[in-house]
């Protein structure tokens, strides 16, 4: 039996050779190349112009090339041995207006894409929806519309067509609770709306599309692929012993209203009686969720940090640290007695706390619940001020970091998890949403005037793992 280290500091561990290590993107964060092709605005191309919703005023204009640099870095993702990659397809790249036939350029550098990871052996893993939302579709109402829901099915198909002799995995939507929560309640995403109302109705239509899309994709794909969604879980923890029902409401938003409704085929009785004096749920239409709850072949699981929360006793200083940027909405319908509590650190440069043991209850907890569903480890890394010294980044903290993350992983496959990889967020420094370019969570850093690319410490590390399938030790931790 193994033996594991109380601070999840392992080394020596092994990882079977069916275990997919890979890394992750998002077309927005790196693509760049906004108006090349015919790529239509997405709601983050507007949001991100608007005066004072982006750190700096930054926008994914250039990000960091990757458009124009995909050879270069498909050859570094080669020379780092990446098994699997997963990317991202932006909508308005292939629809300008979220409808009518595909663009050909657009398509014809996801099938450029595509192939030259199969070249080099990497898996592709595609993502039909990482937040970039047409503009066009905004304007006619955007995810709180249920005919959103119906264009996406129609936009998966047409990718579908193109990519589905190759692509291995599809996952149809990633973190559809940032989408809906972050975009239309809270403000703090694209494209910064603040009504509860418009966040529940996007929950409920993202919902939607994701089992439209799945039965999209499954009629025209014709490589046997995997089907899947990524979602955020949210790690939570009580406060104190009177702090039950706010842990159970904050589920409830945040966990179950995706994983009820995609893996059973019904939202939790709780969620609706909690939201009730904001909406009666009308906009989910008889049939809705038999269409939704298609079989999965995967469930992707987003994890970086764990959330506390207590009942707010209404009269002190309510605190709101539940990780996100405080743009005046909430991202918590029907939870304002709820408040989110500073935890304790170490924390990254995005101020969410390390908590590695979490990540394993995490999965223990879902395989659990979902038994006979595989599990994936999707996103997982972490932000830190990185220092280029000689022509190096000894991102130290970044590469324990994923050590500590991977330590978790293995616990949990030797309780019985099914967990088929893990891909690291992220392989390049991008535009991190709301914080611009001031936040690194890259593996291989990029130098945005230059745009060159130099791996960092973490990615030799990584690297070392892949080849061996033994997590090495960090030097100096």
């Amino acid at each position: 039996m193994t033996e594991y280290s109380a601070d999840f500091r392992d080394s020596g561990l092994i990882f079977p050779e069916e275990f997919l290590l890979g890394s992750a993107t998002a077309s927005y964060q790196v693509e760049g190349a906004f108006d090349v092709g015919g790529r239509g605005p997405s709601i983050w191309d507007t949001f991100s112009k608007t005066p004072g919703k982006v750190l700096n005023g930054d926008t994914g204009d250039v990000a960091v090339d990757h458009y124009h640099r995909v050879e270069e870095d498909l050859d570094l993702m080669a020379e780092l041995g990446l098994e699997a990659y997963r990317f991202s397809i932006a909508w308005p790249r292939i629809q300008p207006l979220g409808t009518g036939p595909a663009l050909s350029e657009g398509l014809g550098f996801y099938d450029k894409l595509v192939d030259g990871l199969l070249q080099r052996g990497i898996r592709p893993i595609a993502t039909l929806y990482h937040w970039d939302l047409p503009q066009a579709l905004e304007n006619l109402g955007g995810w709180p519309r249920r005919e959103t829901a119906e264009k996406f099915a129609d936009y998966a198909e047409l990718v579908g067509a193109a990519l589905g002799d190759r692509v291995s995995m599809w996952t149809t939507l990633n973190e559809p609770w940032c989408s809906a929560y972050l975009g239309y309640g809270s403000g703090a995403h694209a494209p910064g709306r603040t009504d509860p109302v418009s966040a529940l109705q996007s929950v409920h239509h993202l919902n939607l599309a994701h089992g439209l899309a799945i039965q999209r994709l499954r009629s025209v794909a014709t490589n046997d692929p995997e089907f899947s969604v990524t979602l955020n879980f949210h790690s939570i923890r009580a406060a104190d012993e009177n702090s039950h029902d706010a842990v159970r409401r904050v589920d409830a938003l945040a966990n179950r209203a995706f994983t009820h409704p995609m893996l059973r085929g019904e939202y939790p009785a709780d969620l609706l009686e909690d939201t009730a004096e904001l909406t009666d749920w009308s906009f989910v239409y008889s049939g809705d969720l038999k269409e939704i709850s298609q079989p999965l072949d995967m469930l992707g699981v987003n994890y970086y940090s764990t959330t506390t929360v207590r009942q707010w006793d209404g009269s002190t200083a309510k605190q709101s640290n539940d990780g996100h940027k405080d743009m005046g909405g909430s991202a918590w319908p029907g939870a304002d007695d709820v408040e989110f509590i500073q935890q304790p650190g170490p924390y990254t440069a995005m101020g969410w706390n390390i908590a590695p043991e979490a990540l394993e209850e995490l999965l223990v907890s879902l395989s659990q619940e979902f038994p006979g569903l595989p599990l994936m480890v999707t996103e997982n890394g972490a932000a830190f001020e990185d220092e280029v010294i000689d022509g190096a980044v000894h991102d130290t903290e970044r590469t324990d970091y994923i050590r500590r993350h991977l330590s978790a992983a293995h616990r949990a496959m030797a309780r019985g998890v099914d967990l088929r990889g893990y891909q690291v967020w992220s392989l390049l420094d991008n535009y991190e949403w709301g914080y611009g370019y001031s936040k690194r969570f890259g593996i291989v850093r990029v130098d945005y005037d230059t745009l060159e690319r130099l791996p960092k410490d973490s990615a030799r590390w990584y690297s070392e793992l892949i080849q061996t399938r033994t997590l090495p030790p960090v030097p100096g931790v």
